[in-house]
């Protein structure tokens, strides 16, 4: 099969992989139908993150179940499925408390390589949800979005705890942040500030539900959102991008007794404890737990109540993914698409 693969920061290849199979009985192989760029695979590739040797990327995915090992019951072949960047069982402790992204038994996703035209996942019937029936061409992009950015943005806006008579502000206009605008919407906040400098990503973000705007960034950002909010700052802040510059922003623009839900992945953060204790603000997040917001979801995009495909302003073929990759490293683009 064909295949992407990062050799070196600003190295993407796309090459033959051999074929995945079934390993472990309860392991599943996909035909995939779509795949994606993340912001999340722009950290290796940008050297931030070290590249030891050739390796496989990706780890959004959506397709076709084309074999199932011995011991998977619930899914079936023919299905149409999408599953989580974390494989887990969705039957431990952890996982029936909803945090499935810790499960005891997980694996990442990305190891597997899934900007690919095949795809093994593991522990498949604990992992994969199916659509009812095979989807229409048009939910594909959005179906696929559910696999992460959707459900990480979910994820934040429920640790950030968004909901009715809320002001929401979110800090990092990707694919994450532009979903995570959407999802306060779905939650009822009442008002939801996205901070963003580009105007299409603004412009998406109203789409999705956005009442302001803030430019400004760091402290500036931290004191128009205090203006907008009576000098009190935002009930609801979720953070979005990872650096130590757009943590300390997310602090210090929510009020006390607010809630903080950060979901970038983290690179160079140093959380100043003292001004975290006079603060009196709640922080939750980490790895999204997607598994656990996958059936409702998927429910609504099947019901063509949201669509979070909008985020994909750039779809390619496969071969072409290191152009994906340069899009958005450049910011020409918010999230690439690739089409196996």
């Amino acid at each position: 099969m064909r295949g992407a693969v990062l050799y070196a920061p600003g190295d993407v290849r796309v090459e033959n992989r051999d074929d995945p199979r079934i390993v472990e009985p309860t392991d599943a192989v996909l035909r995939l139908s779509a795949t994606c760029v993340c912001g999340s695979d722009l950290w290796p590739y940008r050297g931030v993150e070290a590249v030891q040797e050739p390796s496989p990327m990706g780890h959004e995915y959506a397709g076709i179940v084309e074999q199932v090992g011995s011991q998977v019951t619930n899914i079936k072949l023919g299905q149409f499925v999408v599953g989580s960047f974390w494989a887990s069982d969705n039957a431990c402790e952890l996982c029936q408390a909803g945090y499935q992204s810790a499960c005891r038994q997980r694996a990442p996703m990305g190891a597997m390589g899934a900007q690919a035209e095949l795809l093994r996942v593991p522990l498949a019937d604990g992992t994969l949800v199916a659509t009812p029936e095979l989807p229409p061409a048009d939910l594909i992009p959005s179906l696929l979005a559910a696999s992460d950015v959707l459900g990480t943005g979910w994820f934040a806006a429920v640790a950030a705890e968004a909901g009715p008579g809320k002001t929401v502000a979110v800090v990092g206009d990707g694919a994450v942040g532009l979903l995570a605008v959407l999802a306060a919407r779905q939650l009822g906040a009442e008002r939801i500030i996205a901070m963003s400098r580009h105007e299409p990503r603004q412009r998406l973000a109203r789409g999705y539900g956005a009442t302001d705007i803030v430019e400004e960034r760091g402290q500036d950002g931290v004191a128009r959102i205090k203006e907008l909010t009576g000098g009190l700052g935002a009930h609801s802040v979720i953070e979005g991008v990872g650096t130590q510059e757009s943590m300390l922003q997310a602090i210090g623009a929510t009020r006390p007794g607010g809630h903080v839900g950060f979901v970038g992945v983290a690179h160079g953060v140093e959380l100043p404890v003292e001004g975290l204790f006079w603060s009196l603000v709640h922080l939750h997040g980490g790895p999204a737990p997607v598994r656990r917001f996958l059936p409702g979801l998927l429910d609504l995009i099947w019901n063509r109540q949201i669509d979070p495909g909008k985020v994909f302003d750039l779809t390619l073929p496969l071969e072409e993914a290191p152009e994906g990759y340069r899009a958005m490293d450049e910011r020409r683009a918010i999230k690439t698409l690739l089409r196996p």
